[in-house]
């Protein structure tokens, strides 16, 4: 991928900083994996992945060749040896970790996976991490359903007390508290400045995603199939962000980690403006019509599992201290991922896809 330094500084990026940089990701299989991965090498940073292979084919980690671009290690987070041995021999810098099982409507069903995953995979990622002196920072990828629910509408901020309804979000709020001990425990700045931070997106898109049970990819397999897609929840409100905002946070916190080391070592958030969260059911009528062809939406009646009908985040924090800030409207997110699948189903290189969408959206401004 090509290598555009003028660029990168005009996000805030650090172009030096990043090539030849060895970064360690788990969950790099999967679609926000995947994409920081195609991220991070076109920054010039060598990758290593460790994770199970793909759920979904098609998947954004083969088609994009991500295997092709980074080493790529098949192991559970859930193997301690494993992890520990692949970091051990990765030496990283910096770790990612964004191995999760990430599905509500799947936490319902499989409970003790989802807790056994995104709660001691956890532990294991900070536990590999603490046994691996050349890393010097970590960041956790949680969620926004990480907080405790509240009535009144707000946006949640850092401060937040953490929770969660279904066994996802009380996993991940999970996954947060075990990360601030080890944080607290090992690394409050006694040993050299190694610092964990944990991170909390929205609702992330972008091409590539394939995964069930969420809403753009259901929305694309059944508008590509000629059908009308079957949408729940119409009227729950998300703070939607194209994969690449979040991911630029994450890039830049990162940085700070490793210059600063425990002043960034936090939880931080990375949301779209707070005016611009919109309604599963106004997303699906806009890409709807973005897609065309008669594309259509009618609402799936039968009972659901419960999910949070309301969630925001403010991520005031980390435009105020990171200097972050989302480059996509809402809409522009919705034009950018709906472009990307209808190129992708025209027989369009996924890899190719992927690359010059990172290169345009490193040369988009800040969002008014």
């Amino acid at each position: 991928m090509e290598f555009r330094p003028s660029s990168v500084e005009g996000m805030g990026l650090n172009a030096e900083f990043w090539r030849g940089r060895k970064v360690f990701v788990t969950g790099h299989t999967g679609f926000k994996g995947a994409w920081l991965c195609l991220y991070l090498r076109h920054l010039g940073a060598n990758v290593t992945g460790l994770a199970l292979p793909p759920t979904t084919n098609p998947n954004l980690f083969e088609a994009a060749g991500v295997n092709l671009r980074a080493k790529s290690i098949e192991a559970d987070i859930r193997d301690l040896n494993a992890l520990r041995h692949a970091m051990r021999e990765a030496a990283p810098d910096i770790v990612f970790h964004l191995a999760a099982q990430s599905l509500v409507r799947r936490s319902y069903d499989d409970p003790v996976e989802t807790y056994m995953t995104n709660v001691m995979g956890t532990v294991h990622v900070l536990d590999a991490f603490r046994a691996e002196s050349s890393a010097r920072a970590l960041v956790v990828v949680t969620s926004d359903k990480c907080y405790e629910e509240h009535a009144d509408g707000h946006a949640h901020s850092e401060r937040d007390p953490l929770g969660g309804h279904d066994p996802y979000a009380a996993s991940k709020a999970c996954a947060e508290i075990v990360s601030s001990s080890y944080r607290r425990s090992y690394f409050s700045g006694a040993e050299g400045g190694r610092a964990v931070a944990t991170v909390r997106a929205g609702n992330v898109i972008g091409g590539g995603d394939w995964a069930q049970d969420r809403l753009l990819p259901d929305l694309v397999r059944a508008f590509a199939a000629g059908k009308p897609a079957h949408i729940r929840n119409p009227h729950a409100t998300r703070p939607w962000q194209h994969v690449l905002d979040p991911l630029t946070g994450y890039l830049l916190l990162a940085e700070r980690l490793v210059e600063r080391g425990p002043a960034f070592a936090e939880a931080w958030n990375f949301g779209p403006l707070l005016d611009r969260s919109m309604t599963v059911g106004a997303i699906a009528s806009a890409v709807a019509r973005r897609w065309g062809e008669s594309a259509s939406v009618v609402v799936d009646e039968t009972p659901q599992p419960r999910e949070a009908p309301l969630l925001a985040l403010d991520a005031a924090k980390a435009q105020r201290r990171l200097g972050w800030m989302p480059r996509l409207s809402t809409d522009e997110a919705l034009a950018w991922t709906t472009s990307w699948y209808r190129d992708w189903y025209a027989k369009g290189d996924a890899g190719n896809l992927a690359s010059a969408q990172i290169r345009r959206y490193l040369t988009v401004e800040e969002i008014a």
